[in-house]
């Protein structure tokens, strides 16, 4: 499919492979898009600037860039935002077309019907897009695709005025008229306001007016503040709502000084906000954030999840908003007539926003149309002719996320004479195209059964999340492929018992690796040489400081499993492999937290004894500080005392040994080195199924002691 992307102050079509349905989304194929004249103008001047003046303007994303740079270098780091950036980011956040595939979770919408969708990176200018089912709306009988692609900025003035609580016959200034601001006004109108709309370009002054607006305001013509307060009989307006977009905060102040006593001030508009005390204090005046779209904006459960808040406790949702607003314009409450012009077809999207930019009069709506292609939604693209075969694995990496990038791939990359990328599957076809180019794998998907229908893969590399890996592991395997699936293997006792029963059906079925990489780390591979003739049993006390994650964080939900199950089944491979025993007793106990900011499972202690008479512990916990180191194992045996320091260092004291590194050295392109030689030359599994098998277990019975 054709996809509109965002590089370099610039936007270009690429060709990218359709997205697949998710269960709780519906697939639409885009008949119409709108172009978001001010956020996506922004957007577009922010991508051509210095990578250096990106940073100082967001300096949330400069702190987890750093914590990156931290744990994996510099370079790594760089070049995965530099190779993001360079591929080009999608635009577009509103559209409308035609439901043609329906999620097995979702109800009330079917094949054939025709919606109005929304979402920042989900309803992109794009041939078709997967959109969660509380971001879409029906559209109403008799209005057309054109004006129901405006449906997120309809939603966003709507919540504008519904912040501002408008009853009938009040004075509301509406600053700024661009489209949001033409929106806003009509509302109000609608709402029964005396509407005021103030904006430097006369022409939106007149479309506004011609649209219902009582009274336009030109700054140019003189002071905002003092005609305001002159047309309200000296009083002041009774609300203000800010459309505009400035970094400056005199809009804000301006807004201020307009109103009477006990007046609001709405901000939906990208302004400054430094406020003087003395500009609110004495009339004791209401200021109000306006959030996108409505309640449930930047609330997974309920944008992701599919999740409704019940209309009798929240009445107006980003949803019920975006269908109200649609309403309103099929009834002709609402009009566009005068703002809409004759729209550019996607293959033209260049020159809808070269019109944009130009000089002279703008226009406040530009709207993208989309020709029906058969190939727009077929869900893999080939980029490149694949390498003819030469003796390496070939592997498809299915889930490129962050990680994957980071980590994965460039380890890859490392390891060519082994491996032969061949297939990434991402949930977008951009993500999956731009990280195929980057790395250099010739073909991009968004179907996993492009994987397992594929005769030349070997090896599938699953790094989705958490909650995917048992069913695709399972499904890999079924289909003869070698499999290497990131941490946690199993989310559950049943899924780690079907994977036990296929290879009790299949025992010598293909060779299966979870990413237990510590294990295959330089230090503990120098502590295992220490540790090679001991003549008694060990006693290994490891602690992580795993640093806290919000308790609404997808780790803890049901696609993470909690931070025992995801991320502790790490250091139960690694007792595991340092034992070389059988576990037999797990203890493990948790704090009891009075808030519920701290979790029980991501703070607890976990013991396992194991056969040998060895006793290893895990220190599990979210409540230390980040500057303090992550992980550090002490490990007790035959008069010696070995220290592994967050995997740059293994010290040994009373005896011999060793190891220093420049950088922590967690072992995860070693682990692709040992699966390379096992199926290369046919040497043992590098973790043996039963060890997968106790690690995970031994997760699930510390989950079962700690929730008690």
């Amino acid at each position: 499919m054709k996809q509109l992307l965002v590089r370099s102050g610039n936007v270009f079509l690429q060709e990218v492979p359709a997205p697949t349905v998710g269960p709780k989304n519906v697939l639409i194929q885009v008949k119409s898009s709108c172009i978001s004249v001010g956020t996506e103008m922004a957007g577009i001047k922010m991508s051509g600037l210095p990578l250096y003046r990106r940073a100082l303007k967001q300096p949330h994303h400069v702190k987890k860039a750093l914590q990156l740079m931290k744990d994996q270098g510099f370079a790594r780091v760089y070049k995965q935002i530099k190779g993001k950036l360079d591929a080009g980011l999608p635009t577009g956040y509103s559209a409308a077309g035609e439901v043609i595939e329906v999620g097995s979770e979702v109800t009330g919408i079917k094949v054939g019907d025709r919606v109005a969708c929304a979402g920042a990176g989900i309803a992109n200018h794009a041939e078709v897009v997967d959109v969660p089912v509380n971001l879409t709306v029906p559209v109403p009988d008799g209005l057309d695709y054109e004006a129901a692609a405006t449906v997120t900025l309809g939603a966003i003035a709507m919540q504008g005025v519904r912040r501002t609580n408008p009853t009938l016959g009040e004075t509301v200034v509406v600053i700024g008229l661009g489209i949001l601001g033409q929106l806003t006004a009509q509302l109000l109108t609608a709402s029964g306001c005396r509407v005021i709309g103030t904006d430097i370009d006369e022409n939106r002054i007149e479309i506004a007016r011609a649209n219902g607006m009582d009274v336009g305001l030109n700054p140019k013509d003189g002071d905002i503040v003092e005609r305001i307060v002159k047309l309200t009989d000296g009083h002041g307006a009774d609300a203000v709502i800010i459309t505009a977009a400035s970094p400056s905060s005199e809009i804000l102040a301006q807004s201020f000084q307009a109103c009477r006593r006990k007046a609001r001030v709405v901000v939906v508009g990208d302004v400054g906000l430094n406020i003087a005390r003395s500009d609110i204090y004495a009339k004791e005046l209401d200021f109000f954030i306006s959030t996108s779209y409505g309640p449930g904006r930047y609330d997974p459960v309920y944008e992701e999840e599919g999740a409704d808040y019940p209309i009798a406790y929240v009445r107006w949702t980003e949803n019920r908003n975006m269908e109200e607003f649609l309403r309103l314009l099929a009834r002709g409450r609402i009009s566009l007539a005068n703002m809409l012009k004759e729209p550019f077809p996607i293959d033209r999207a260049e020159d809808a926003y070269a019109a944009l930019r130009g000089t002279g009069q703008k226009p406040l709506l530009v709207m993208l149309t989309y020709p029906e292609r058969a190939e727009a939604t077929r869900p893999a693209l080939q980029i490149a002719p694949p390498a003819p075969a030469d003796g390496r694995i070939k592997l498809a990496l299915v889930g490129a996320g962050g990680f994957a990038q980071g980590m994965h791939l460039p380890n890859l990359q490392k390891l060519k004479d082994s491996y032969d990328l061949r297939t990434i599957v991402s949930r977008t076809g951009l993500s999956a195209r731009s990280a195929a180019e980057r790395f250099g794998a010739p073909n991009a998907a968004t179907d996993f059964k492009t994987v397992l229908d594929d005769p030349d893969i070997d090896l599938v590399l699953i790094a989705t999340r958490h909650d995917l890996h048992a069913g695709m592991t399972l499904d890999a395997l079924r289909a003869g492929k070698h499999v290497f699936v990131e941490k946690p293997l199993a989310m559950n006792e049943a899924e780690l018992a079907e994977i036990e029963a296929f290879y009790r059906d299949n025992p010598n079925g293909p060779v299966l690796m979870t990413g237990f990489n510590r294990r295959f780390s330089p230090a503990v591979v120098a502590a295992q040489k220490v540790l090679a003739n001991r003549t008694s049993p060990m006693i290994v006390n490891y602690r992580m400081n795993a640093g806290y994650i919000p308790a609404d964080h997808w780790v803890h939900g049901p696609q993470g499993g909690g931070r025992n199950i995801g991320e502790g089944c790490h250091i139960y491979d690694l007792f595991n492999a340092l034992t070389g025993s059988t576990p037999v007793e797990v203890n493990a106990m948790s704090i009891v937290p009075e808030s519920k900011y701290w979790l029980r499972n991501d703070n607890f202690n976990a013991t396992v004894r194991y056969a040998d008479g060895s006793v290893c512990t895990l220190t599990y916990t979210a409540m230390g500080s980040k500057s303090y180191a992550k992980e550090r194992a002490d490990i007790f045996v035959d008069g010696k005392v070995l220290t592994l320091d967050d995997y740059k260092q293994l010290t040994v004291v009373g005896g011999s040994g060793g190891w220093k590194g420049t950088t922590m050295q967690k072992g995860q392109q070693e682990e692709l080195a040992a699966l390379a030689e096992t199926l290369r030359k046919g040497a043992a599994w590098p973790i043996s199924l039963e060890d997968q098998i106790f690690a995970t277990r031994i997760s699930f019975e510390v989950e079962k002691q700690i929730a008690l």
